[in-house]
């Protein structure tokens, strides 16, 4: 089965999730028909450990980590998803950005 869009999610501190927001959108992620910069949101909590070698925006290295998180959700055209990602990743502040890409079945292919 062929798709044509994507969900894309990412994980980030709320104080930089509208810059991501509208990194995504501008891009053109978050279309949906006539409206465009659609997203969705929820908080909850990332848990990590940094390594001797990492370089973490929260936290320090070897210690255990919890923090407040905004999950972010755009979907995207297939063809624009590259795009979105390497500009969402450039407005994030993590050094390692977790994030997935889901492809997504169209209406009329059930």
């Amino acid at each position: 089965m062929e798709f044509t869009k994507v969900k894309i999610v990412t994980f980030a501190p709320p104080e930089n999730a509208d810059a991501i927001r509208l990194a995504l959108g501008n891009a053109g992620a978050g279309t949906i028909g006539e409206y465009s910069f659609c997203s969705y949101s929820v908080i909850g909590k990332g848990r990590f450990t940094p390594s001797d070698n990492a370089n973490p925006h929260i936290g320090q290295q070897n210690v255990p980590e919890v923090v407040e998180e905004e999950r972010i959700e755009v979907v995207c055209d297939r063809s624009k998803a590259k795009r979105a990602i390497q500009l969402m990743k450039q407005a994030h502040p993590y050094e390692e950005v977790a994030f997935d890409v889901y492809p997504l079945v169209d209406e009329s292919q059930l």
